[in-house]
């Protein structure tokens, strides 16, 4: 059923609660927390401008990390404030609180066209746990609800699900912002029906996080290309050798059935048939999460399909590189998600960038349809400067996955259905 959009609403003077997904990554830097990615404030803005002009007044709703229920300085929102006021060009409010009543004094002193922006919502343990009261206390605050974060949709919490819930319990209307409509729009029905051949590219670690989704899509994809460790789970599940690669050795029993399910339905199942490998070795020095930095030694290219004992893999070689590039160049729909190599290190993000020149290449110059499901594939195209010559990029990770994978997101169902 087609979902109310923000375009079906009369909002004037109305105070509108919009959930955002400004889970932006932050740095301190000279004492201060300075964002270093603005990609999901700016996704906001259609959605912004559209109700400032419709004379809303908006209270805008996000969480910040994984504070756990406690006021953790570093992830409060403060800064996102500063920075959408300068990208919308107009003053944007801020209280320390998103409940209660500081929170209900300053919606109050709203103006039609004025935006504010709430406290992370996170601050509360309340509102991962959806708990009611909560939902009623952030639904206190407004008269309409729309929900822009398509991020945080798959998640049921009490500012994605639970004040929907009681703002359309008492009448009042719950829509999709125009982000969360693209996406809908191009995560579900442009894969509905794909122009064909529609060829889906998978990379990332596990075969585990994508097992749902490559099963579905195995009844959709003329051709899919499997890159990143998670290749390496298919190559141990035929009985190659794969060192000291990322591999999930409980997985095998899945790895099999869908190579044979692709066998059956002929789908073209393209594995890599060379690598680019190293011998890792674990240092004394720690990453920002406390885990031991690992340096890779002895970087070559390795044709075997077998890995050596001490290496492991870390991007697609060039033979492999070239085969997933030409299979890209005959699409008229490609899915990505997932990055083809560790892309972060530039010894092994040759395969990603390839692969990202050639999806931006078929989009630009034979009009593809290419859509970008979310995470570190946007992160690396944005890398490559190629984010805007694809058709689509998602904004959501787990979320993405789980809808691809054909699940119903809490947030989406609770908004209203279009009459």
């Amino acid at each position: 059923m087609a979902k109310l959009t923000v375009k079906d609403l009369n909002v004037r003077g109305k105070r509108v609660f919009v959930r955002v997904d400004y889970n932006v990554p932050l740095e301190e830097k000279d004492g201060q927390m300075v964002i270093t990615d603005e990609t999901r404030i700016r996704e906001t803005l259609p959605t912004l401008k559209l109700l400032t002009e419709q004379g809303a007044k908006i209270i805008l709703a996000a969480h910040l990390g994984r504070p756990k229920g406690q006021r953790e300085p570093s992830m409060s929102l403060r800064p996102v404030a500063a920075r959408l006021a300068e990208l919308l060009g107009r003053p944007v409010a801020f209280v320390d609180d998103c409940v209660g009543e500081k929170a209900e004094k300053t919606v109050g002193l709203l103006q039609p066209g004025d935006v504010l922006l709430l406290e992370n919502v996170r601050y509360y343990k309340e509102e991962e746990a959806n708990d009611a009261a909560f939902a009623e206390k952030l639904a206190k605050l407004a008269d309409v609800y729309v929900n822009d974060a398509f991020g945080a949709a798959h998640r049921a919490h009490a500012s994605t699900e639970g004040i929907a819930r009681v703002i359309s319990k008492r009448g009042g209307a719950c829509a999709a912002g125009l982000l969360m409509e693209r996406e809908l729009k191009f995560l579900g029905d442009e894969l509905e029906n794909p122009a064909r051949p529609f060829i889906v590219i998978l990379g990332g670690a596990k075969v585990s996080d994508k097992i749902l989704v490559i099963d579905r899509l195995l009844e959709k994809a003329n051709t899919i290309l499997i890159g990143g460790a998670m290749a390496y789970t298919f190559r141990l599940a035929q009985g190659f050798k794969t060192g000291k690669s990322l591999v999930e050795p409980d997985k095998l029993d899945v790895a099999k059935s869908v190579l044979a399910k692709a066998k059956e339905r002929g789908v073209k199942f393209l594995l890599p048939s060379d690598d680019v490998i190293a011998v890792p070795v674990k240092t004394d020095k720690l990453d920002k999460k406390g885990k031991a930095v690992i340096d890779y030694q002895q970087v070559r290219v390795n044709t075997d399909m077998n890995c050596p004992d001490d290496a492991a893999g870390l991007d697609i070689g060039p033979a492999s590189t070239k085969a997933f590039c030409e299979e890209v160049a005959k699409a008229k729909t490609i899915l990505w998600n997932g990055p083809m190599g560790l892309f972060e290190d530039k010894r092994f993000a040759e395969g990603t960038n390839a692969v990202a020149r050639a999806v931006a290449e078929v989009t630009q110059k034979l009009g593809a349809k290419s859509i970008i499901g979310g995470g570190d594939s946007v992160k690396a195209l944005n890398k490559a400067k190629l984010g805007d010559q694809v058709t689509f990029m998602s904004t959501g990770g787990g979320a993405s996955l789980e809808f691809l994978e054909g699940k119903e997101l809490p947030g989406v169902a609770a908004l209203s259905d279009k009459k």
